[in-house]
């Protein structure tokens, strides 16, 4: 744990930092001018908490692994929920976005591109599990998008006989495709 006293040079310039703002948005009548100061008083003590909870789970494998399920689980429930999608489609979410993490810290780890240690385990998992949970929720939506657009196009491929699967299958890949360049360069 850090002392006090090394944190203090911080303090200091967060305080100043924060009384600046006021100051100036005070001077310019700007209304609510004491709301960024609260909001990184609020800020440090959520992240100062998380610090606690996220050195405590470090300390352990399991506690890392728990951490890990527990941010796939919020994510795929926040991407599937994004989308307006019902408790069916959840699976296809969360099995979409565990393949793809999954492979991803596999060869991450696996070839020792990254130490696989907890600490690593749990910030680039939950990386991974962020950009996941994006690109699920883009890709859901340019689907979504697409289908309404092509509504015809999906009509007339069912009507000859095709699956849903088959008649959506281009629209799928394209949205793929656009939610991924949508998020920009990594």
């Amino acid at each position: 744990m850090t002392e006090l006293g090394s944190l203090t040079p911080t303090l200091i310039a967060v305080g100043l930092l924060m009384a600046l703002t006021a100051a100036v948005l005070s001077a310019f009548r700007v209304p609510h001018a004491f709301a960024p100061a609260l909001a990184i008083l609020r800020g440090a003590a959520q992240l100062a908490a998380v610090s606690l909870i996220l050195g405590a789970v470090i300390a352990s494998a399991g506690w890392v692994a728990v951490a890990l399920c527990v941010m796939f689980t919020v994510a795929a429930l926040t991407a599937a929920r994004r989308l307006a999608w019902s408790w069916r489609h959840l699976a296809v979410v969360a099995g979409s976005m565990a393949a793809g993490i999954l492979a991803s810290l596999v060869i991450v780890f696996g070839t020792g591109a990254i130490e696989f240690t907890s600490r690593y385990a749990l910030a680039i998992g939950g990386i991974v599990v962020g950009n996941s949970m994006a690109i699920a929720g883009l890709a859901g939506r340019r689907f979504n998008e697409a289908v309404i657009d092509r509504w015809d196009q999906v009509e007339g491929w069912l009507a000859l006989g095709a699956s849903p699967r088959q008649a959506t299958r281009e629209m799928a890949r394209g949205a793929v495709y656009r939610a991924h360049s949508d998020r920009g360069p990594d």
